[in-house]
Parts: structure tokens; sequence; C-alpha cells
């Protein structure tokens, strides 16, 4: 009698570990896990490429200006130091004065174009994010419309870095393109300046 009560509680244990099991492995089942290239597809979009474009330009602006600026630093160094070179002691005073003026031009040169540096990294950075935010927006809104569709429970990021190893799941990258209108065979622009897309 011991014994048949030992051994439904043993089939019931057995029984019920099976279900939960079996629960698990159905609930597991039904989830649906993509993965996409949010990146690509970023540098994928007609609007990607336009604010590239504009980014570019204005880096290249600012560029020639801070390289004017340069050149100008340079020779007015070069005329210090001819200046110094030719400095004798019967034009010693005269030099010396000379090169002292020189010397604060320089400095104050110096301070301009590290000022003139500062102003235009944060303008880049303003300006990056201006055109850049509304296009991050736009592909999110797109991946999350495709994963809804599509009954995908996850979607992971491969371009993030977090992902260390995935093997099957289901690339939405193609159905991403389609929603947003980018051609199948659209190759990614390279970017202008570094970007970094928020998730």
């Amino acid at each position: 009698m011991i014994k048949m009560r030992r051994m439904k509680n043993l089939f019931r244990s057995v029984a019920l570990v099976a279900v939960v099991f079996l629960g698990i492995q159905h609930v597991s089942a039904q989830q649906k896990i993509g993965h996409i290239n949010a990146d690509e597809i970023f540098q994928l979009t007609p609007e990607f490429k336009t604010a590239n474009d504009q980014l570019r330009t204005l880096n290249d602006t600012k560029t020639k200006e801070l390289q004017g600026m340069w050149e100008e630093f340079q020779k007015k160094q070069t005329e210090a130091n001819e200046k110094y070179r030719n400095r004798s002691e019967a034009n010693k005073e005269t030099v010396d004065a000379e090169l002292q003026s020189l010397g604060q031009e320089l400095q104050s040169m110096e301070q301009r174009i590290q000022e003139v540096q500062r102003v235009a990294q944060e303008d880049l950075g303003k300006k990056q994010q201006e055109l850049l935010a509304p296009i991050q927006t736009k592909v999110m809104n797109a991946i999350n419309a495709v994963a809804k569709e599509k009954g995908y429970a996850y979607v992971l990021d491969t371009s993030s870095g977090n992902v260390i190893y995935f093997q099957g799941g289901e690339d939405i990258a193609m159905d991403v393109r389609t929603k947003l209108g980018i051609s199948p065979d659209a190759k990614p622009v390279t970017p202008a300046v570094p970007t970094e897309p928020q998730q």
C-alpha cells in the first residue's frame, strides 16, 4: 500500500514536471525572435544621405576656416623665427619688442583657434543631433511596426555589439527596408562624421 502511494506520488511528480516542461517549450516555441543590423538600415535611408551631405558640407566649411587660421598662425610664427634669427646687438631692443608683440599675438591667435575648434565641434554635434534624431525615430518606428506585424517577441540589434551569439531567428531587414521604401539593392552611405544611432 505504501509502495503504491509512493508510486502514485512519483508518477504525479513526473507528470507535473512533464506538463511544466511542455508548457515552457510551448511558450518558447511561440515566441519568435528576429534580428536586424539597425545601423545599416539607418544608413540606407534617403534622409540619412541628405543629412550626411549637409554634415559633410558643414564639416568641410569648419575645417577650411580652421586651416586658414592655422596657416595665418604659422606665417606669424615663421615671421617671429625670422626676426629672432636676424637679431643682433645693434637691433636687440627693437627686435625684442617686436618679438614680445608677436608672441602675444601668437598666443591670442592660438586661443582663438582653440575656441573656434571648440565651437565647431559643438555646432557639428548639434547639427548631427538635429538631423539624425528624426531618422533614428523613423527607423525604430519601422522596426517596431514590422516586429508587431510579424509577431516577434524579440528583435536583436546585431549592430549594437550586445548580441554575442545568435543562430537562427529571422533577419527582418528586408521587411524594414520595404516599410521605409528602401530599395533591396541599396548600399549604406559612409557617414561624413561619426554617428551613433540611439536605440
